[in-house]
């Protein structure tokens, strides 16, 4: 049952998953669905694989409720209700991380937000405009806006841990960047040029003070039984600064990793490796 909220004189929903009560204040991951959808759509459409973080009560995990089915995002390009109507989902945000400091005994300086598709561009909104309310980020199936699209472009991040997770055949948002085709523009009212998943970790790299070269390595190969989605991890680590890295789902889609399988037309999920793994070692793993 969702739980409401009032932000900016509107009725804003959330659906929390994991206990009130904790021994400890407990880091908190937010999670931010895509064009079309809700909470409880993206929790299905994930097969609940975001759940798993709150197991045993290890963290609280939120869903977030769009404003009819999307965020109000800082690509310049955007025609959905949520940016004609102006909403103000930064602080429906941080209304949310207050409310469960309060009943969640949340800890608001472990604060992970994680998005996919328009989801994930509204995490880069936050990293940019209020990055003082969160201590990472995970962006899935979504690039940063080329600057001429991106309303906060001239802004710096927030420096934090980010993973990018793409598939190189993603159908929506190209792996490669550019401008989405008619179609997808037409259904999801968005517009503009993107950069590419690898410019995107590099941008934030930078900005996250890394100088040395990437590491590349295969992290779930392709095999017989996976010849046709295979994961390639490319990491920016220096001492001291915090860590980028790009999961590359090489023949994957506009999806999420797990054993859920999407709709055939956002093309192919990789089944061996699941999101809610992938997050919980990289943001385990030291700087």
């Amino acid at each position: 049952m969702p739980d409401s909220i009032e932000v900016d004189g509107r009725t804003r929903s959330f659906t929390v998953v994991g206990p009130a009560d904790a021994d400890a204040p407990r880091p908190l991951v937010l999670i931010f669905h895509g064009s079309k959808q809700n909470g409880a759509k993206h929790q299905k459409f994930t097969g609940h694989t975001f759940d798993a973080l709150a197991k045993n009560g290890a963290a609280v995990v939120v869903y977030l409720d769009g404003y009819r089915g999307n965020w109000n995002d800082a690509r310049r390009a955007s025609r959905f209700p949520a940016r004609l109507a102006e909403i103000d989902d930064v602080g429906f945000t941080r209304a949310v991380i207050r409310r469960l400091a309060d009943t969640h005994r949340i800890d608001p300086e472990r604060v992970l937000a994680v998005g996919y598709s328009n989801g994930g561009q509204m995490v880069m909104r936050l990293v940019h405009e209020a990055p003082e309310l969160i201590s990472g980020a995970v962006v899935i199936a979504a690039t940063l806006p080329a600057p001429e699209n991106f309303l906060l472009s001239g802004t710096t991040p927030g420096a934090m841990p980010v993973l990018l997770i793409h598939g190189t055949k993603d159908p929506v948002v190209a792996y490669s960047g550019g401008e989405m085709s008619w179609w997808a523009r037409r259904l999801f009212k968005v517009g503009g040029r993107s950069r590419s998943a690898p410019a995107t970790a590099a941008y934030f790299a930078e900005h996250n003070g890394i100088t040395t070269a990437p590491t590349t390595k295969t992290i779930d190969g392709p095999t017989a039984s996976t010849s046709k989605t295979w994961v390639e991890r490319t990491e920016y680590r220096q001492d001291g600064h915090p860590p980028v890295a790009l999961l590359t789902v090489h023949g994957g889609g506009h999806t999420v990793p797990g054993l859920q399988k999407a709709p055939f037309v956002v093309g192919r999920t990789h089944q061996e490796v699941d999101t809610a793994d992938l997050i919980a070692e990289f943001f385990d793993r030291p700087a």
